[in-house]
C-alpha cells in the first residue's frame, strides 16, 4: 500500500528537520527505541542541517503558528514539508523517554504527490498494531511500520487533510512495541497557512 520510497522520504525529512531545527531536542541515547539516537545525539543544536530528500539543505519557507514550511531537493525533484512537533505527550506508564516526535505533511509535485500525511512517533511500534489521528469527533485510522504512520486508507487522505485545516486540534494515539500507551496533541494553529505556502512552492 504505502512503497518504500514515500517511507524513505519521510525518513530523509525527519532527520535532516532534527538537524536544521536550532530548538528541536535531540534525541538521548538508551530511550524505547532508538535507531537514529547515536548519530543525531552526537549532531550539535544549531549545526548545518543534513541533506534534504533528493539533495540539497532544507530551507525554511516560514513559520506560520505551531507548523514550519520547509522545501528541499534538487530541481526537478524539489519536496516540500510541512511540520510540528506535539504541544503535549503522555505515556501510559508515565514519563516514558521517546525520540523526537514530528507530524509531516509532505508535497513531492514530481511524484504527484500531494500533502501526504504521516508520523514520526519516536519509537517502534507494537508489530501489527495501528495508530489513530483524532480531530474533534472525526477519527482516522492510520497503518504503522517502525517509528512511523501513514493514513491507512489512500482514499480517505483528502478528507485527513481537510479536517487538518478546519480543526483546532490533533490528537495521535498509538502503542510501543513494549506495550508503553501514547497521546501527542497537536495544536493546528498555523497549519492551513503552511500547506497554502507549500502547495505554492511545489507546484
Amino acid at each position: 500500500m504505502f512503497s518504500r520510497r514515500s517511507k524513505w522520504t519521510v525518513r530523509q525529512i525527519s532527520g535532516a528537520v532534527m538537524l536544521a531545527l536550532a530548538g528541536a531536542s535531540l534525541p538521548a541515547l538508551g530511550n524505547e527505541s532508538n535507531p537514529r539516537g547515536l548519530q543525531l545525539a552526537q549532531a550539535r543544536p544549531g549545526a548545518a542541517p543534513a541533506t534534504a530528500p533528493g539533495g540539497g539543505q532544507p530551507n525554511l519557507l516560514g513559520q506560520y503558528g505551531d507548523w514550519g514550511a520547509y522545501t528541499g531537493g534538487k530541481p526537478g525533484a524539489k519536496v516540500c514539508f510541512a511540520l510540528a512537533k506535539p504541544a503535549s505527550t503522555q505515556t501510559v506508564p508515565p514519563n516514558r523517554p521517546r525520540d523526537p516526535i514530528y507530524f509531516f505533511l509532505t508535497t513531492r509535485a514530481a511524484d504527484n504527490v500531494r500533502n501526504e500525511v504521516s508520523v514520526m512517533i519516536g519509537y517502534t511500534f507494537k508489530p501489527g498494531s495501528e495508530a489513530t489521528a483524532e480531530i474533534g469527533t472525526t477519527k482516522f485510522s492510520m497503518y504503522t511500520e517502525t517509528d512511523g504512520a501513514w493514513v491507512k486508507d489512500p482514499a480517505e487522505e483528502a478528507r485527513f487533510v481537510d479536517a487538518l485545516r478546519k480543526g483546532q486540534d490533533l490528537v495521535i494515539k498509538g502503542q510501543s512495541g513494549r506495550g508503553t500507551q501514547t497521546t501527542d496533541r497537536y495544536s493546528l494553529k498555523g497549519l492551513a497557512q503552511a500547506l497554502d505556502r507549500i502547495n505554492q512552492e511545489c507546484k
